[in-house]
Formats: structure tokens, C-alpha cells, sequence
């Protein structure tokens, strides 16, 4: 019998070849006796994905930012070298944006806390500079990282509360930030302790999803839930409640 014959009928010439041998799927040696036939590679849809270099860090390293650190009896927190109000927000909010990708010190303290310190004195200079914060709020949640995305979860969520309309322009960006949550949004810690100090620490991403999305719908206006519930179907509305 031709050799081809003899593999397509399961065997080879000894008939033995194919005895627990580890091949994969949908080949023809997957077909031969007692193979042992691989599972589906990983999907791979929580695994961290590498950010590209920030211009953030590029105009940190430059010293283009008006910020130096300070010390003090709390910890560390930003000096600025000029009255917060008085900035161009056109220009350093999406910069201090670009920079939640970073987890490295000192760029990641830097940007978190610029963030912040932006949206806390911004208010209605926020507002027009929606378009610019999509793609680096996108970008950070894509990481997968999960010290990045629980950065950028409470970045939105102090976003949403920074101005008033704020919440209702992002609605049409829902398509653009919410596919990421609905990957991660029950992915929550529940080893014993660690979900305690998690939750204490928020840096439960699951819980931060939720709570995120919960702060766009009570923000967005009466077209919010039902854009969330189109991008994230498992999500229920918490104002019906």
C-alpha cells in the first residue's frame, strides 16, 4: 500500500508513528492513532500590550513642563511654576493625557497627578479639548496594564465630574473607550485578603469599570445608557434601580 495511503488511514508504515504524538489541530497528523491533538493557542485578550514612547515623557525630558517636585509632610506631590489656571489646556491637558501610558518614575507620578491637578482648576476649559483626550485615554486603557487602566479608569471618572456637559461629550466616543471595558469588566480579585486590600486601594479594575461606567450614564444624558449597553451588553442601568 502507498505510504500517503497508509498516513491518510491513520497509520504509517510500522503503524506505530503516530502513537502520543503531540501535533496540532485540523492536520492530517491529528488524525493518526492515539495522537494527542493541542488545544486552541490563547486568545490573549488580558495580556499587557507594550506602549509605544510617549511625546509626555519626550516634553518631560525636555523640560517644557512648567512643574518641579516637591516635598512635604504628605509625600510628593507637583509644584507649578505658574498659575494652573493660566495654561494653554489646548496643549498640556492631551500632553499630561498622554502621559497614563507611563509606569515608570518619575513619568507616571508626574502625569497622574498633572491630570488631576488640571481637571481640578480647568472647568470650562475642559470641556473643548474633549476630541484631543479620546485617543490617549484609548490608548492607556489598551495597554492592559493593569496599574495603567485603573490609573486611567479614575482619570475619567474625575473627567466626567470636571465640568458640567463634560459627561454628555463623551457619548459620542463611547465606541472608541468602552470595547476595553467590556473585556475587563469582570475580571475582579477574589483570592481571600487581596480583594480587600484591592478594594481599599482601588485597583480592582472589574469594580472600577463598573463605577466608571455607572458615573457616564448618570452624566451622559438620556442617550448615555443606552450607547453603554450597545458597547457593553452585560452592563445594567443604575438609575432604574
Amino acid at each position: 500500500m502507498p505510504l500517503a495511503m497508509e498516513v491518510m488511514r491513520g497509520g504509517s508504515s510500522s503503524g506505530r508513528s503516530g502513537d502520543g504524538a503531540v501535533t496540532q489541530g485540523f492536520t492530517v497528523k491529528a488524525r493518526m492513532k492515539n495522537a494527542v491533538v493541542l488545544g486552541p493557542p490563547s486568545a490573549g485578550a488580558f495580556r499587557e500590550r507594550p506602549s509605544k514612547p510617549t511625546a509626555f515623557r519626550k516634553f518631560y525630558e525636555r523640560g517644557d513642563f512648567p512643574i518641579a517636585l516637591e516635598h512635604d509632610t504628605k509625600g510628593n506631590r507637583i509644584a507649578w511654576k505658574v498659575e494652573i489656571e493660566k495654561l494653554d489646556y489646548h496643549h498640556y491637558l492631551p500632553l499630561f493625557f498622554d502621559g497614563l501610558c507611563e509606569t515608570a518614575h518619575p513619568y507616571e507620578f508626574f502625569a497622574r497627578q498633572g491630570v488631576h491637578d488640571l481637571l481640578e482648576h480647568g472647568a470650562a476649559k475642559v470641556l473643548p479639548v474633549i476630541p484631543q483626550l479620546i485617543i490617549p485615554v484609548k490608548n492607556a486603557l489598551n495597554t492592559r496594564n493593569t496599574q495603567v487602566m485603573c490609573t486611567s479608569l479614575k482619570v475619567l471618572q474625575h473627567l466626567v465630574l470636571s465640568a458640567d456637559m463634560v459627561g454628555e461629550a463623551l457619548v459620542p466616543y463611547y465606541r472608541q473607550i468602552l470595547p476595553i471595558l467590556n473585556i475587563f469588566k469582570n475580571k475582579n480579585r477574589n483570592s481571600g485578603d487581596e480583594i480587600d486590600y484591592s478594594q481599599q486601594k482601588r485597583e480592582n479594575v472589574g469594580e472600577l469599570i463598573e463605577e466608571t461606567l455607572e458615573t457616564l450614564e448618570r452624566h451622559g444624558g438620556e442617550d448615555a445608557f443606552i450607547n453603554i449597553k450597545y458597547m457593553v451588553p452585560t452592563y445594567e442601568s443604575c438609575l432604574l434601580n
